[in-house]
C-alpha cells in the first residue's frame, strides 16, 4: 500500500481532516454511518444520546431550554453505555420516530435513528481501514507485537482476519498448522484493524448483506426486501451497486486529478485576490479615517464657536451683575447721608427746614426706589445655549457606506406577524431583489441593553423565526447583500409575542355540532352560520313570545392546567358571535338544553342571551363570553349609574386572541395586531375548560393558522 500511495497525487498523510470525527475532533474510532450518510464515532453517538437523555429529563417542563447536545460531556458510566448498546434496548425519547431526533454533528440536522437506535446503524469498515492505515503511516516506527507470545512478546509478521489476532512466524505456525482448517484462514500484514469478512444486516443479524436499496441508498438483506421497510423499494445486486458506485467515484477522482493545473491556477488567483483585498481594505480604512477626521474638525470648530459664545454671554452677564453690586454698595456707603438727614429733621424753623430738606428728600427718595424695585440685571440660566443635536445624532447613527448597488430593504408591517412563531416580511425598493439578505433579531429588554443580535441568512424576502419567548418584545431588522456590497440595516420592526404558548385545536364536529345550522370546513378550522329557513322559523317563534338560541361549537381539545393562547378572525359581515371559554359541565348544560325557552333574561347562567355574560362581573363564573358582531367588539361592564350602557364598544380587531390562565383562573382577550389586552375577567376553572364559540344569523369564525417554519431537506447526491 505504501508503494501505491507514493504513486498517487494525494498521499495517505494528506487526508487527515477527512478522518476526524465531527463530534470529538479526533481520529474516528469504530465509526457508525448515520442516516444522513455522515460518520460519527460509536462512543460519540452514545455520549450524545446519553446527554440528550439527561437534558430531556432535567428540562422536561422547560420548553425554552437552549442546552446543546453537541458539547463535549464527561464520559458516561460503563454500565449505562452497555445498556444503551444492547440490541433490545429502546428509549422512546431517542429511538421512537415520534420523539426527539438525533442531532448529527456533521450537518447539524436532526436525523431519525429508527426504533433500533444505535443497533440499526452500519459500521463504516472502509473508513475504519483507512484510519488504521493512516495510524500505521503515522507510527511507522512502532511495531505491532504478537498476541500469543509469552513475555517478552516478539514483533508480529502477519495478522489473521479470521482469528482477529497478530502472530509472529513461530506462533503462526503453531496455531495455523498445515492440513487443518485454520491453515485456510485469511492473513494480511500486521494490523490492529480487524473486521468481519461478511457484512451482516443490522435488522436481521443472522442474514448477510447481499442487495442495495436505490431509494434509501443503503445495503439490505433479502429479508428486508421481502417483508421489511424496503419491501416496495427498488433494489439491485451488491455487485452491480459496487460496480456503479466505484465507476462514479473513480470518474470523479480522475476528473479532480486531471484538473490539478486548473486548481493550482485558481489557488494562485485566489491568493492574488486575497492580497488585493488586503490592499483595498487598507485604502478604504485610510479614506474612512480622512472622512472622520473632517467630521472631527467640523465638530471641533463648532465646539470652539459654541464655547466662545457661552463665554461671551457669561462675561456680559457678570459685568451687569458687578455694576448692580457697585450700585448697592453705594447704598451701604450712604450712612453719612442718613445721619445728615436725621440732623436736618431736628430743625424747628419751617423756612429753614423746607429750604434744606427739598434737595435732601430727592436723594433719599432715589435710594428708596432703588431698594423697592430690585431686579437682577441679568439671567443666570443658559437655556438658550442648550444644543439640539437630535437630528445630527440620527444622521450620524445612520452613517454608512455609500453604494448604489444595494438599497436599504423596507420592513413590511402589514405582512409581518407573530403567533406561535414570527413571520417577518420585507420588500426591496425598486422591485429588484438582492442576492441575499441577513435578518437580525433580538429581544428588547430594558434591564439588559447589551443583548446581542441573532443573525440568519435568507435568500428570499420573508423568514419564519422560531423559539421566541412568550410575552416579550422582539426587534427585527434586515440588510441586503448584492455581491460583496452590503446595504445599511433597515429600520427596526418591533413585535410582541403572545402572552402564553399557542394552544392548537380544531372545531369539534361531534359534541353539540349542528350540521343544519352550521357549515364546517373539511379541515375544521372554519365555521359558518348561515341565515336560512331555520332562522325564519326562529323569527316566527320570537313573534309568538319565544326566542332563538345561539348555535354553539367548541374546540376538540380541552385545557386542564397551564397558561395557553389562541387566536381567530371573525368575518366583518358577521351579525353576532360570542367567543370565550366555558367549562365542561356548563357546556353539557348548554348543548343538551332545548333550543327554545320562554324567558332567558331571568336565567343568567343559561348562556343563551346576548347579555348573559355580563352577570357577575366580579364573581368567577364557569364561563366567560364576549360579544363580537357588526364590526364591533363589546366589552361587558357593570353600569355605575342609571342609563349608563352595559358595554363598552370598540372597533372589532382583525384578529382576536384569547389567553386562558387555568392555574390563576383568569381569561383575557387581545387585539392580535398590537398584542394589546382589551378585556380581562376571572373565570371558574374547577373543571376542564374549552374554547367556545356561539353564532347567530350570518356569521363566520376562522381559526388563526399556525406559522410553520420551513425546513431544509438533506442534499441528495445525483
Amino acid at each position: 500500500m505504501e508503494g501505491d500511495a507514493s504513486d498517487t497525487l494525494v498521499t495517505i498523510k494528506n487526508i487527515e481532516r477527512e478522518l476526524i470525527c465531527p463530534a470529538c475532533k479526533e481520529l474516528f474510532c469504530h465509526p457508525l454511518i448515520l442516516p444522513c450518510q455522515h460518520s460519527v464515532c460509536h462512543k460519540c453517538v452514545k455520549e450524545l444520546l446519553l446527554s440528550l437523555d439527561d437534558c430531556s429529563t432535567d428540562v422536561a417542563s422547560d420548553h425554552s431550554s437552549q442546552s446543546s447536545p453537541r458539547l463535549r460531556l464527561p464520559s458516561p458510566s460503563l454500565d449505562k453505555i452497555d445498556r444503551i448498546s444492547r440490541p433490545g434496548w429502546k428509549r422512546s425519547s431517542l429511538t421512537s420516530p415520534k420523539t426527539i431526533a438525533f442531532p448529527c454533528p456533521g450537518c447539524e440536522h436532526d436525523v431519525d435513528l429508527g426504533e433500533r437506535g444505535i443497533s440499526g446503524l452500519f459500521r463504516n469498515f472502509t473508513l475504519e481501514s483507512i484510519v488504521e492505515r493512516y495510524r500505521q503511516a503515522a507510527r511507522a516506527a512502532t511495531a505491532i507485537m504478537c498476541d500469543l507470545c509469552k513475555p517478552p512478546p516478539q514483533e508480529s509478521t502477519k495478522s489473521c482476519m479470521d482469528c482477529s489476532a497478530s502472530y509472529c512466524n513461530e506462533c503462526f505456525k503453531i496455531h495455523h498448522p498445515w492440513g487443518t482448517l485454520k491453515a485456510q484462514h485469511e492473513y494480511v500484514g500486521p494490523t490492529t484493524n480487524f473486521r468481519p469478512k461478511v457484512l451482516m444486516c443490522p435488522e436481521h443479524e443472522t442474514e448477510k448483506i447481499n442487495m442495495y436499496c436505490e431509494l434509501c441508498r443503503k445495503p439490505v438483506c433479502h429479508l428486508c426486501k421481502l417483508g421489511g421497510v424496503h419491501a416496495n423499494h427498488r433494489v439491485t445486486t451488491m455487485s452491480s451497486a459496487y460496480k456503479t458506485l466505484k465507476e462514479k467515484l473513480s470518474k470523479d477522482i480522475d476528473y479532480l486529478i486531471g484538473k490539478e493545473n486548473q486548481v493550482k491556477s485558481q489557488i494562485s488567483e485566489l491568493n492574488m485576490l486575497m492580497k488585493e483585498t488586503e490592499c483595498n481594505s487598507e485604502r478604504a480604512k485610510e479614506e474612512a479615517i480622512v472622512h472622520f477626521e473632517k467630521l472631527f474638525d467640523i465638530l471641533e470648530e463648532r465646539k470652539s464657536s459654541v464655547l466662545r459664545a457661552i463665554e461671551a454671554s457669561k462675561k456680559l452677564r457678570l459685568d451687569k451683575f458687578q455694576t448692580q453690586v457697585e450700585e448697592h454698595q453705594g447704598l451701604l456707603d450712604s450712612s453719612g447721608l442718613v445721619g445728615y438727614a436725621q440732623e436736618v429733621l431736628k430743625e424747628t424753623d419751617p423756612s429753614c427746614f423746607v429750604q434744606t430738606a427739598k434737595q435732601l428728600h430727592l436723594r433719599i427718595q432715589k435710594a428708596t426706589e432703588s431698594l423697592k424695585s430690585f431686579r437682577p440685571a441679568a439671567q443666570t440660566s443658559f437655556e438658550d445655549y442648550v444644543l439640539n443635536t437630535s437630528k445630527q445624532t440620527e444622521l450620524l447613527g445612520e452613517l454608512s457606506f455609500f453604494s448604489s448597488g444595494a438599497a436599504v430593504p423596507e420592513m413590511s408591517e402589514e405582512q409581518s406577524k407573530v403567533y406561535n412563531n414570527a413571520l417577518i416580511h420585507w420588500r426591496h425598493p425598486g422591485g429588484e431583489e438582492a442576492d441575499s439578505y441577513v435578518l437580525e433579531y433580538r429581544k428588547v429588554c430594558r434591564e439588559d441593553e447589551t443583548l446581542q443580535w441573532e443573525e440568519v441568512e435568507v435568500l428570499g424576502t420573508s423568514k419564519v423565526v422560531s423559539n421566541l419567548d412568550s410575552n416579550a418584545l422582539y426587534a427585527f431588522r434586515v440588510r441586503a447583500y448584492r455581491g460583496s456590497i452590503c446595504s445599511p440595516c433597515s429600520r427596526e420592526l418591533v413585535l410582541r409575542t403572545p402572552p402564553a404558548p399557542v394552544f392548537s385545536f380544531l372545531f369539534d364536529d361531534k359534541c353539540g355540532y349542528s350540521s343544519e345550522r352550521l357549515l364546517l370546513s373539511l379541515k375544521r378550522e372554519r365555521v359558518e352560520s348561515r341565515a336560512g329557513f331555520s332562522t325564519l322559523l326562529d323569527a316566527q317563534r320570537i313573534q309568538a313570545g319565544r326566542y332563538a338560541s345561539l348555535d354553539y361549537i367548541i374546540a376538540d381539545t380541552g385545557i386542564s392546567k397551564g397558561k395557553h393562547f389562541w387566536a381567530f378572525r371573525v368575518e366583518p359581515y358577521s351579525y353576532l358571535v360570542k367567543v370565550g371559554v366555558a367549562s365542561s359541565d356548563k357546556l353539557q348544560e348548554w348543548l343538551h338544553a332545548p333550543r327554545e325557552a320562554s324567558s332567558p333574561r331571568y336565567e343568567q347562567d343559561s348562556g343563551h342571551d346576548s347579555g348573559s355574560e355580563d352577570a357577575g362581573l366580579d364573581t368567577p363564573q364557569p364561563y366567560v363570553l364576549v360579544t363580537v358582531g357588526m364590526r364591533k367588539f363589546f366589552i361587558p361592564r357593570a353600569p355605575s349609574a342609571p342609563g349608563e350602557p352595559e358595554a363598552h364598544v370598540l372597533p372589532m380587531p382583525v384578529s382576536i386572541g384569547v389567553c386562558l390562565d387555568h392555574d390563576r383562573g383568569r381569561v383575557a382577550f387581545y387585539d392580535m395586531a398590537r398584542m394589546r389586552c382589551l378585556h380581562e375577567r376571572p373565570v371558574d376553572c374547577s373543571h376542564t375548560m374549552f374554547p367556545a364559540f356561539a353564532l347567530m344569523g350570518g356569521a363566520c369564525v376562522q381559526l388563526e393558522e399556525p406559522i410553520t417554519p420551513q425546513y431544509l431537506d438533506y442534499a441528495q447526491d445525483a
